[in-house]
Parts: C-alpha cells; sequence; structure tokens
C-alpha cells in the first residue's frame, strides 16, 4: 500500500486560489451529488480528487428515468419531501440552490437544453439521454482542473491532525477536507453499499432508521395479480397510524404486486409497517377522479344500463369486473336492480379500495433510500458535519426523500453544490 498526501503546491491546474493556499478536497462518490459537489469544489479553487468505487461515474444517473435522466421537476413542492428529521431544516436545505437556478445552470453553465415530458412536470434533456447529463457534469469538473480516479475502494476515513486520512484498497490519502457522497443502500447492482452510513455511525453520527424508499409493494393475492398488464392513473392513500402518504399517477398491476409512480410515492408508509414486522398498514386506491357522489349518481337509473357497462366506461373491462365480483355484484345487474347495500360496497372499492400487500421489493428496485445521516448533524447551509470540521454530507446518505419527478436529482444538486462550495474554503478558516 502506498502513501500520498494531495499536495497543493504540486497541482497543475489553474486555480482561482494560490497553490499554497488551495484547499485539498476528497470527494467519495461519483454519482449525482458527488459530481456536483467535486465540480463547485474545483469552480472555487480546490484541489479536487473524486473517488469512484466502479468503473465508471454516474451510474444511477444513467439509469434513471430510463436512461433518460429525469433531471429536475417543473415545480418544487417542498411538501413532498419525506424525513425523519426536523421539516425546518429540510426546508432550509432545499433553498439552497433554488429550483430556476439549478434549471439556468443546467441549460446554460452545462449548455444541456432541458424539455418538459408532456403532462408530467418532469425536466429531461432535449436529447433524451441520461450519458449526456453525466458526461456534461464530467467534461466540467474536468475543465476545473479536477481529477477522477475511477475503481477505487475506499475502507476507512478518520481524522488525522488538521487533516482527514481516507484509506483505499491501495494507498493512504490525506486532504483538508472530505465530501461523502456515497448514496444509500439503494440498487446495489450499481455499488450502493452504505458506506457513507456505517462512516457516520462510526463516527458517533446518530442515524435515522433506513428503509427502502420508491420501491414496488408486492401481493400474493391472486384476484388482483391477475390484473397483471393493466395500467391506469389513479389517487392512491397508504396509512399506518401517524404516518400517511398520499399521491396521483400511474399505476400498474404486476405479476408480483403494483408498481408505477403512485405506488412508489407512498411506498415508504408500507415498507415501514412491513420493515417493523406489522401487517396492519393499508394501501386504498380510488379508481377514477370521481368520489363517492359523482358515483351514487351514475351507479342510480332506470333503463337497460348495467353496472358493468356503468364501470367499464371509466376503467379497463377486467378491473371493473373484479370490483363487481368483490362486491358480490354481478357485472350484468342493471341499474334499476341495484340494491344500497351493494351500491354501497361498489362505492368504497371504487373510491378507497383495499389493496392486499405481502411486502416490498426492497432495495433491489428502491429508487432511493429513506432514513441516514440526521439533519441535525450537519450544518443547515454548509452540510459540514458539526461534531467534524472538515466532513461534509450530501446527497442520499442524509434524511430525506422525494417523490418520483426529479425530486431526489433535485435534492443531490442542491446539497452537493453546497457541500462543494464549502469544503473548497476549509483551509481558509486555518
Amino acid at each position: 500500500m502506498s502513501i500520498s498526501s494531495i499536495d497543493p503546491a504540486s497541482s497543475s491546474h489553474e486555480s482561482t486560489a494560490p497553490h499554497g493556499s488551495a484547499t485539498t478536497v476528497l470527494v467519495i462518490g461519483g454519482g449525482a451529488a458527488g459530481l456536483m459537489a467535486a465540480l463547485h469544489a474545483a469552480r472555487e479553487g480546490a484541489r479536487v480528487t473524486l473517488l469512484e468505487r466502479g468503473t465508471q461515474c454516474g451510474r444511477k444517473i444513467l439509469i434513471s428515468g430510463g436512461g433518460r435522466c429525469n433531471i429536475l421537476p417543473t415545480e418544487l413542492d417542498d411538501r413532498r419531501f419525506v424525513t425523519s428529521s426536523p421539516p425546518r431544516l429540510l426546508r432550509a436545505m432545499l433553498r439552497l440552490w433554488p429550483l430556476r437556478e439549478q434549471i439556468a445552470f443546467f441549460e446554460h453553465d452545462l449548455g444541456l437544453p432541458l424539455v418538459e415530458e408532456e403532462g408530467t412536470r418532469k425536466l429531461f434533456p432535449a436529447s433524451q439521454r441520461a450519458r449526456d447529463v453525466r458526461d456534461a457534469l464530467l467534461r466540467a469538473f474536468e475543465l476545473a482542473g479536477g481529477t477522477v480516479r475511477l475503481s477505487t475502494f475506499c475502507t476507512t476515513v478518520s481524522p488525522e491532525a488538521k487533516a482527514w486520512k481516507v484509506v483505499t484498497e491501495s494507498e493512504v490519502l490525506y486532504s483538508d477536507a472530505v465530501i461523502v457522497a456515497t448514496g444509500g443502500l439503494s440498487v446495489p447492482s450499481t455499488g450502493s453499499d452504505g458506506f457513507g452510513l456505517r462512516l457516520a455511525a462510526q463516527l458517533g453520527m446518530p442515524l435515522r432508521p433506513t428503509c427502502a424508499a420508491l420501491t414496488p409493494i408486492t401481493s400474493d393475492d391472486v384476484r388482483f395479480t391477475a390484473l397483471a398488464g393493466i395500467t391506469l392513473p389513479v389517487h392512491l392513500r397508504a396509512e399506518d397510524g401517524a404516518r400517511h402518504a398520499d399521491a396521483s399517477g400511474a399505476f400498474l398491476f404486476t405479476h408480483r404486486g403494483y408498481s408505477g409512480p403512485a405506488v412508489l410515492d407512498v411506498s415508504h408508509v408500507i415498507v415501514r409497517a412491513c420493515d417493523e414486522g406489522r401487517r396492519d398498514a393499508r394501501l386504498l386506491a380510488q379508481w377514477t377522479p370521481y368520489g363517492e357522489e359523482d358515483w351514487n349518481d351514475m351507479l342510480q337509473g332506470s333503463g337497460q344500463h348495467t353496472v358493468g357497462s356503468v364501470l367499464r366506461r371509466e376503467m379497463p373491462e377486467r378491473l371493473a369486473l373484479l370490483l363487481c365480483k368483490l362486491a358480490q355484484v354481478s357485472a350484468g345487474t342493471s341499474l334499476a336492480q341495484l340494491r344500497r347495500e351493494q351500491r354501497r360496497e361498489l362505492l368504497r372499492l371504487l373510491t378507497a379500495c383495499p389493496l392486499p400487500w405481502s411486502g416490498h421489493e426492497g432495495y433491489r428496485k428502491a429508487e432511493v433510500t429513506d432514513g441516514g445521516v440526521d439533519l441535525t448533524q450537519v450544518h443547515p447551509r454548509s452540510l459540514e458535519a458539526l461534531q467534524h470540521p472538515g466532513l461534509f454530507f450530501c446527497g442520499e446518505v442524509l434524511d430525506a426523500v422525494g417523490p418520483i419527478g426529479g425530486y431526489n436529482f433535485f435534492w443531490a444538486w442542491a446539497t452537493g453544490r453546497a457541500a462543494g462550495l464549502a469544503a473548497a474554503k476549509v483551509r481558509s478558516r486555518e
């Protein structure tokens, strides 16, 4: 194992700070937050080395949005973020880099035009290629003088006298500041193994319990799994005592249960209950935009209209037939023959249908990790660990989760930039 110190005097790239006073920064993790942190630290004049354990940076960027990368939302509602930490801290961090400024950064600074996907409030690169997002960030970082080391597996990070010591499998590095942008536990095939979470715990920083978030929900009820392939817009509510979440959007029946943006956005409530060994959390579906009063009007009448024909006008036939079966009503029953108790049961199933669930797909298919480093443990403007000067955390490793639609990239970009800007100034504090 070799031992090396990133010596400012040996730097060959241009810097806005004199070589002798430039802060040396190690960024651990080459994902969205890490790339943004590294880029902004380098632009501030720091000598930055990004350590990525994989063979390429930004693997989650590359697979996001079906390979297109939903960079940002068109609008941001901070109430849709979930955290177990004080919400005021979350809101403060979200304000570090406003949405309009982030959009301008990608379009004007990086030269990456963004387009809104019709009807979704999601922004994608105009090229529809996630690789263009990753490559633009990498190019900007390298132009700022930064260095990338791939296939570099960090094993320990510890404070030394006025420095931080990072041990990899092949060498020991020292730097003024370390930015931990290692992600959480989601999609382990991309290299996420919880290193940053373990590091924080080893350094005595409290963690909020972690679980898979934005992950499909499973069901072993053959009545519902038989609907595999059906997709429709719905409103979902997940509730479990004090926990609850609502979401509207696409819903997909699968052979294993339920998926789609609406399911992913409320999944954390079900996952928490499941991980705590309970099965009493409820997942309720409103299949159409119509409430009880609207459906009550539609299910009353005379003539030859049947229950099945009314339901089939508003939803896929197989779902309509299942709801009739669950309500113990023949689809061929005329509206005039529908009994009051049958109509009441149909109204319940149409507007608050309980979906049986058995579990979830876990981190393997989770978009992000819920929980992580408690937000009270980092400064809300710099993301520097309060107990450990010179150590910064950003992105998924922190206790915050947004919904589908570019929210979690927004969080990664905002916290990554803040950590990078602050880390670059560490030496100037001496």
